[in-house]
């Protein structure tokens, strides 16, 4: 039982550290409840993952302020 155990929280930490990803980095944070909202109609509306609408928004900014 142990060994299922250890198997099963190594299995989520698997999970949670790479989640299978390999060219993206998850990322955890908090935003407006107005702007998420808006940003995920918008998704919603058009189709676009909001982590391509994420994308695009910080390449622009980081555009911006780069000048």
């Amino acid at each position: 039982m142990k060994d299922i155990i250890y198997f099963f929280q190594k299995e989520v930490y698997l999970m949670t550290t790479n989640r299978g990803l390999k060219n993206r980095t998850a990322i955890s944070t908090a935003i407006d409840k107005e702007l998420y909202q808006k940003l995920k109609d918008y998704s919603d509306k058009t189709g676009i993952p909001l982590s391509k609408l994420f994308d695009k928004a910080i390449a622009m900014y980081l555009e911006s302020v780069d000048k």
